[in-house]
């Protein structure tokens, strides 16, 4: 899957993109309120854990990577065949432009054509742009899983969010 979101090119994330993933990524961490992980991982480790065919970079004119969206699997389990996880970061530098809904919307069309049925993620409450822009998105919250884990020292709270899908029965 391919697409142009004004000057925003949507495209499979592929191992090309990896440095500028993990820095942004790292970006995220560093500002506090986008994950409990501390660290970016390795580029194999982030690989393997993401499903290849529900992870996109989105690029600007030049081929710099602005921010990625992927997904994971949340179980094993056949029952959760349609459930899968996701997390989507903008480089701090094009948030506002509407990056993380293009690559949004690439997420949400894969995974339909893929019959996923409900794509969730977890967000600290002080994250109000992330929650606004899944909102947009069609996200909702299903409640605050309270101090659900330390980070850096402190007990944080986190809002479970879902989109379901309603292209799947």
């Amino acid at each position: 899957m391919t697409s142009r979101a004004s000057s925003t090119l949507i495209v499979p994330l592929a191992v090309e993109h990896a440095e500028q993933v993990l820095a942004i990524y790292q970006a995220g961490i560093d500002e506090g309120n986008a994950t409990f992980e501390t660290t970016a991982p390795a580029w194999d480790t982030f690989d393997a854990a993401k499903l290849p065919d529900h992870r996109f970079a989105a690029l600007d004119e030049h081929g710099a990577v602005l921010g990625w969206v992927a997904a994971t699997k949340v179980s094993d389990r056949c029952a959760y065949a349609g459930v899968v996880e996701h997390s989507v970061y903008v480089h701090p530098a094009a948030r506002g432009r509407g990056v993380a809904s293009a690559l949004l919307k690439a997420l949400i069309a894969s995974t339909e054509a893929a019959g996923i049925w409900t794509i969730q993620s977890g967000i600290f409450p002080e994250n109000t742009a992330s929650l606004a822009v899944h909102r947009r998105a069609g996200f909702r919250i299903l409640g605050t899983r309270e101090r659900i884990g330390r980070h850096h020292g402190t007990w944080r709270d986190v809002l479970l969010i879902e989109r379901r899908s309603p292209a799947i029965a």
